[in-house]
Order: C-alpha cells, then sequence, then structure tokens
C-alpha cells in the first residue's frame, strides 16, 4: 500500500502527515500564530518519518498543498516537496489549499461550504464546495461586501470556515450563514485527497510545478 508524506506550509500552520493509503499514521504540527516553516518543516518531517518507523526510501510519493496562501509559506513547501521528490525519484502530487481546508467541515445536504484565506485588509482567497465537496466556482482573490457569496447564502445554508471568515462574519448578516472558527488547512486532511490522486495517477512535473499564488507578489516598505 502506497506511503505518502503530506506537506501543508500554506498558512501560518506548519504541517506534515504521513499516510498509508490515504489514511494518517504519522502527523506533526505548529500552528502557533507565527510562521516558523523553516525552521520546524525538515524537523517535522524526519519526526513523522521516525514515528512511523520506516525509511525514506518507503515512500511513494510526495504531497504538497499548492495554494493560494502565503508566498514564502508556499515556497518553502513546494520546494522541499520537489527536493525529496528528485532525491527519492518518486512522484509529486499537489492539492489546493482550500480544498484542503473544505474537508475539515462536514456539511448538510444541500449545503454549501466556503473556504476562505486571509489576503489582507477586506480580501480574501476563496471558492466553494458543495456538500459533497464538489468544487462548484472557481477559487478567487476578492473583496468581501455585505452581498458576496448571495447566490449560494439564497440556496441554503452555508459553512464559512478559514482564517477569512471572520472578515465576512462582520460584514454578511444573512440567516443561511454559519461562520465556523478554529479551521485551518491541515496535513490531516490531505491524506484521502492525496492517496486518490497518487490511485488515479494525477501526478505533478516536478521539473516544472510551480505554487498556485493566486496573485503576484509584492513587496511593501
Amino acid at each position: 500500500m502506497p506511503l505518502v508524506l503530506n506537506i501543508e506550509t500554506a498558512t501560518k500552520n506548519c504541517s506534515v502527515s504521513l499516510a498509508k493509503a490515504g489514511k494518517v499514521i504519522a502527523l506533526k504540527e505548529q500552528n502557533d500564530g507565527s510562521y516558523s516553516h523553516s525552521e520546524n518543516l525538515h524537523v517535522f518531517i524526519e519526526e513523522v518519518i521516525k514515528e512511523a518507523h520506516i525509511n525514506f526510501s518507503d515512500l511513494s510519493a510526495i504531497a504538497v498543498s499548492k495554494g493560494p496562501g502565503s508566498y514564502t509559506g508556499l515556497r518553502i513547501g513546494v520546494s522541499a516537496a520537489k527536493g525529496l521528490c528528485f532525491s527519492l525519484d518518486i512522484p509529486l502530487i499537489s492539492v489546493l489549499t482550500l480544498e484542503v481546508l473544505a474537508h475539515s467541515t462536514a456539511a448538510e445536504k444541500d449545503a454549501f461550504i466556503i473556504p476562505l484565506l486571509d489576503a489582507r485588509r477586506m480580501e480574501v482567497y476563496a471558492t466553494v464546495f458543495d456538500s459533497v465537496y464538489n468544487q462548484v466556482r472557481e477559487t478567487k482573490a476578492e473583496i468581501i461586501e455585505e452581498t458576496s457569496f448571495s447566490t449560494y447564502l439564497n440556496k441554503g445554508k452555508v459553512y464559512f470556515l478559514g482564517d477569512g471568515a471572520e472578515k465576512c462574519r462582520k460584514v454578511i448578516r444573512h440567516k443561511n450563514a454559519v461562520f465556523l472558527e478554529g479551521h485551518f488547512p491541515s496535513s490531516r486532511e490531505m491524506a484521502e485527497l492525496t492517496y486518490e490522486k497518487y490511485s488515479k495517477n494525477d501526478l505533478e512535473d516536478v521539473a516544472y510545478f510551480e505554487p498556485f499564488y493566486l496573485k503576484d507578489f509584492i513587496v511593501s516598505k
């Protein structure tokens, strides 16, 4: 059965899991509000390998959360994933960060799940899933307004989650809006997603793969 190492560094959560046939057998993560990925990522990778009592040569693939998210966090995660793929000669898998976040909750039938990541000021990265995690709208960077997501709110209950959900709570007053706290992208939720992609041979070109930034990186004073 395939062993996949999952890496999630798109947000403040530095998360690494090892999954066997889609089931997590080792997990290490830290979400303390600071970006400590450069210090912790390789340590966490070594710790989950050690905890599972395997060798790096036993890995079947490396998976990474591809974004959108923190520019620096994505670069760190993708660089580590590609380095492992090259050195071990194994495939690379990527998953959308917002899809990982969506899978951290369950929704009632006919409801929608809207995962949101903070993109500064009143802007968020967001997409929309139905209750069985089919993506029903593309991922966009957008400014939150009172009428945001009204198309879905007028149809039924909508679950908002992620660190961008607080911005929505302040301006969206629709009766069908449900705001969930304490949800963030984690390599725990990557396990089943990456196993499904591995089974379908849905792999990335290691040499040319780049993170999904969504917006250009801007340096400010």
